[in-house]
Order: C-alpha cells, then structure tokens, then sequence
C-alpha cells in the first residue's frame, strides 16, 4: 500500500514548522509535474519562476521565499529536507522474509539474528553473516567473508573467500567485491599469471553501486575505509586504499596500491595511474587523467591534471585557438614578403 502521511507528521518526523492546511501527502514530486497531493521542494533560486505555475500541494522552502504559498514546511535548507522525506515515502526492495530452503548455505556459515535470506543465494564455509542483513538472490558468498550487521546485499553481488564487510553497507546490483587483481608479468616463457593472495576490506557505512568492482589485493588488502559512496560502474584495483568519506562517480578507474584521502571527491572518468598518492579533501574534475601525486585540499581537472584556475584558462583559450592559427599564418607571409624585399 502506497503510503501518506500529513503535512503536520512530515513536518514533526523532520524537526521543522509547516503553514497552511493540515493536508494528507501521497507523495514526492518535481515542481514541473507534482499534484496537489504531492510535496515538492524550492533549493535553487533558478527555479523559483516555478512557484506559480506548480501544482504541488505543499512546498519544502525557505520561510523568505515561502510568503505566497499556501502550505509549506519552512527551513533553511530545503535540498536536504526533501531527501530525508525521500526516505520516509521510500518502498521497502523486496517481498520474502525468512532464509529460504532453495539457499545453499555451508553447516560451518554463521548466519545472525533477523536476516533475509533469498532463493538461490550462496554461502560459502566458515562465513559469518550479522544480524538484520538481506541477501538477495543471486548473491555469492564465497569462504572465510565477515558480513556486519544491517547490511543489504541485491541481486547477483559477488563477494569472494576472505572478503570483510562492515555494518550497514549497501551492494547495489552486480557488484564484485574479491575477484582477483590484475597481475600479469611478461617473460621468457611467455604471459604468467601473479597470485593474487590479499583480501578486501570493507569499513561501515558504504554504499557501492550497480556493477562496481573492487580487486583483492595481491598481498594484504585493498581497503575503503567508512561512509564513503562508490557509484555506478567504478573500477578498484589491487592494494588501492580509499579514505573516509569520499565521493566516487561513475566510470572511474583506480589502478593498484593507489592511496585516496579522506574527503576527497573523483568525478565521472576519472583515470588514476597505479602506486600515486592523492591527499585529503581533494576534488578531481570529470574525465581527469591523474598521473602524478595531489597535494591535500586541491582542486585539479584535465589529462594530465592541472589547478583547476589553469584548466579553465586553457578551456577558455582551445576555443580561440583556430582563429589565432590564421592569425599567425597571415603573420608569418607578411614576415616572408617583409624579408624578401630587403
């Protein structure tokens, strides 16, 4: 059953005052298209045009902006209010309870109190399983994993032998966590495969996306440390150490024994080269191609990276650099005719 609540219980679960009618919300919505049941939000003034045109039935604003709507919740930062109440109308994933009899769960596996458990999941030996975690099917649990408590795992996750996982972490869809980091070496006798024989770490609070993988380390482990966000289709070579914290967008590849701070924010594209060291609350601009050490609390785009301020510069001029080509070709046949008559 779809849920609703009331402006007056919306306003009480976030902490804030509301104006207007006591009014039932059915749901969340975009200024362009909510109802007059639906509750939508105002953060950016670009928007605020929109105002009188939606039909929202109440508004997230803040009270400077809030004199000609009807009904509202006031506070002083919409964006982050409205996600909150995203989390309040959000559908539970899923439909079974219970461990299901079509798992195949190793006798040594240690499963914890209150978990799902899916059809067609399987748990290898001697892994242990928190309290309160949901295994979607498809997942595989390979030997000797520790999951924590509260976590969520969805279809087709892979987690390989020796594999740690914190508490109330998120595995979207296909992510790959243990498979084995790419280690080739080239010699007499042709190709050879180097053993990858590390494991992978991961600390509480991190959410993975869809497709991710995360490479086990040839020695020791690769290790993303707590409350860091990985998105989508995200690259982690072997022996890579992520600080706390940090943003990772989309089609990002981190070659191996790479360390990233804490804090730190790797956009879409970004290309990081193996064994560099990338310091505390750095942002890396999208389709970056790092190749060098960054310094803590720098910002740098462009391949190779450069300061933010001479990227932009650069941005600027590449467009004017057609015209200045004619410019010093007409120059340099002034120049010729110039030398040739003296």
């Amino acid at each position: 059953m779809k849920k609703k609540f009331t402006l007056a219980e919306i306003a009480e679960f976030l902490g804030l005052s509301y104006k207007g009618e006591n009014i039932t919300i059915t749901g969340l919505n975009t200024l362009d298209e909510a109802t007059n049941s639906e509750l939508s939000f105002l953060a950016n003034p670009k928007y605020i045009n929109k105002i009188s045109s939606t039909h929202a039935g109440a508004l997230i604003i803040r009270e400077d902006q809030a004199e000609n709507i009807k009904n509202a919740i006031l506070c002083d930062n919409p964006y982050f209010a409205f996600a909150r109440c995203m989390g309040l109308f959000q559908e539970k994933e899923g439909f079974f309870e219970g461990i299901s009899e079509f798992a195949s769960i190793h006798p040594s596996a240690v499963i914890g109190e209150n978990c799902t458990i899916y059809p067609f999941v399987t748990i290898g030996a001697n892994t242990k399983i928190g309290n309160n975690c949901t295994l979607f099917s498809g997942v595989y649990i390979g030997e000797n994993c520790l999951i924590g408590e509260n976590c969520t795992l969805t279809p087709n996750c892979v987690l390989m032998s020796y594999t740690e996982l914190g508490n109330n972490c998120y595995l979207q869809p296909g992510v790959v966590l243990g498979g084995e980091g790419y280690g080739f070496v080239r010699t007499d006798f042709g190709i050879q495969k180097i053993p990858q024989i590390g494991h992978v770490l991961i600390e509480d609070n991190v959410e993975i996306g869809a497709n991710t993988t995360i490479d086990r380390a040839a020695l020791s482990k690769t290790h993303i440390r707590k409350s860091t966000c990985i998105d989508n289709l995200v690259q982690i070579g072997h022996n890579v150490q992520i600080g706390e914290e940090c943003f990772i967008i989309s089609q990002v590849g981190i070659a191996g024994s790479t360390k990233v701070g804490n804090k730190t924010t790797l956009a879409g594209q970004v290309g990081i080269s193996g064994h560099l060291n990338i310091g505390n609350n750095v942002t890396i601009g999208p389709q970056a191609g790092v190749i060098k050490d960054i310094e803590d609390n720098k910002v740098v785009s462009g391949s190779p990276t450069m300061d933010y301020s001479t990227y932009m510069r650069n941005a600027s001029l590449s467009a004017k650099i057609p015209d200045l080509f004619k410019r010093v070709s007409a120059l340099e046949k002034k120049l010729m005719q110039f030398e040739e008559k003296n």
